[in-house]
């Protein structure tokens, strides 16, 4: 698993950095790497879930993903059952707990960051019509469908971007 050797970049310690000051609310990511909470932040709904969580689906105890790494084939748990990542698959329906609390947070906001998205991977990608504050800053390498909407937008590396930020 190549997250296992990844390490939180700029982008990462930033939005940690604001939340530790109180600039931020919450981070709401699809990337299922762990990397914000590696980062320092506390208060993250992981929309598409997290390889770092394994469960075994017959008995549901807990394997970590170095467990996972060093398995041969597909993991099974000693009850004979599948360990399964706690990821969202193809037509698998994202928990409903964490699209509340992402929303919840994204209701709240009176600045809404969109970063490192391309803003077409639904049902994600609507979560932009629940925001009511003031501004929305995206900030994305290309062009995104949302950027005429934007109020401000960076064509821009995320982590080049967030980290000249100085709180």
């Amino acid at each position: 698993m190549l997250c296992l050797d990844k390490q939180p970049n700029k982008a990462h310690l930033k939005l940690a950095e604001l939340e530790r000051a109180g600039k931020l609310l919450a981070v709401v990511t699809q990337n299922i790497d762990g990397l914000h909470q590696a980062a320092g932040s506390k208060r993250v709904y992981e929309l598409h879930g997290s390889v770092l969580r394994n469960h075994c689906r017959r008995c549901r105890k807990f394997f970590s993903a170095e467990y996972i790494k060093n398995s041969e084939g597909v993991p099974k748990c000693d009850c004979g059952g599948v360990i399964k990542p706690d990821v969202v698959l193809y037509e698998e329906g994202l928990d409903d707990s964490t699209v509340n609390g992402a929303l919840n947070a994204i209701m709240q906001a009176d600045t809404l960051i969109i970063a490192g998205t391309s803003l077409t991977v639904y049902p994600a990608a609507g979560f932009i019509r629940y925001f009511r504050g003031d501004t929305v800053v995206l900030i994305n390498r290309d062009k995104t469908p949302y950027d005429r909407q934007a109020d401000l937008v960076f064509h821009d590396k995320v982590g080049e971007l967030l980290g000249q930020i100085k709180v």
